[in-house]
């Protein structure tokens, strides 16, 4: 539990990045005490940074010699850096949607077991992201060519946009349950979301100009998913959990990635 000292006052920035690439990644990250993790509950600014870190790594597959190999590279830099506990959330919700009553969808939640609709969510999911990947690294969406280095910073803004989603449920949700992961919802307000917003932008504005809107959508994507998806738990499941926000994560970088495609194409 925490304390009434751990939970007042600003969270000092290094313990709390600390504990945000414990939570949200499976990079070794020195520490990992207490103390970062309170940190990290009260700086939803740290998950579009640990985005920016996530997305500017995953987003080097694109240098692949062929479009499935950077398909591919991009998923294993993907999940051995993020780790699987969100896409784990994903299925679980999936189980549960798929349940046509509330008691039966939380149960679905706390089951480990994959069901039919958590294997077609992650399914789903997974050829979407795949496609989206393979779009930027062939280059080409409708007749435009997408260089290089704009599909880099498409991959890398979705990544930002996806975790820029989980910060928004974070400061307007309301925690669905005790968890490990809603434990992060609550902690903070509206006003945090100022300093999310400050941290996401510039992956939107660095040259070429060109890659503006399709930019801008990919990071617009994440929050928008986020709060399709907040609104359809919201009724049944009462708030945010830690499965709402694996989903938000995983379903927020798959539609953004095709978000920046298709602006791209018609922009």
């Amino acid at each position: 539990m925490t304390d009434r000292a751990d939970r007042s006052g600003p969270a000092r920035p290094i313990p709390a990045l600390r504990g945000a690439f414990t939570f949200l990644t499976r990079v070794p990250i020195p520490g990992g005490v207490p103390a970062d993790w309170h940190a990290f509950r009260r700086s939803p600014w740290t998950f579009p940074v640990v985005g920016a870190g996530l997305g500017s790594v995953a987003g080097l597959a694109l240098l692949a010699p062929s479009a499935w190999s950077a398909a591919a590279g991009y998923l294993l830099a993907l999940y051995l850096l993020g780790g699987v506990t969100h896409a784990d959330g994903l299925a679980d919700l999936g189980d549960a949607i798929a349940a046509h009553d509330p008691d039966r969808r939380r149960a679905a939640l706390d089951d480990a077991a994959l069901g039919v609709g958590g294997a077609l969510a992650l399914g789903v999911t997974l050829l979407t992201t795949t496609l989206g990947v393979l779009a930027l690294a062939t280059g080409f969406t409708g007749g435009q060519s997408l260089a290089g280095t704009t599909a880099y910073r498409v991959v890398l803004a979705a990544e930002v946009g996806a975790k820029a989603g989980m910060a928004l449920l974070a400061c307007v949700g309301r925690p669905a349950h005790d968890g490990l992961g809603s434990a992060v919802v609550g902690d903070v307000g509206p006003w945090s979301l100022l300093p999310v917003v400050v941290l996401s932008v510039p992956v939107v504005l660095a040259p070429p100009a060109g890659a503006l809107p399709a930019l801008v959508a990919a990071v617009l994507a994440g929050p928008a998913v986020a709060l399709l998806v907040y609104r359809r738990v919201l009724p049944w499941l009462g708030g945010v959990s830690g499965d709402v926000l694996g989903a938000t994560n995983e379903l927020g970088r798959a539609v953004a990635l095709h978000a920046g495609v298709v602006v791209w194409a018609f922009a």
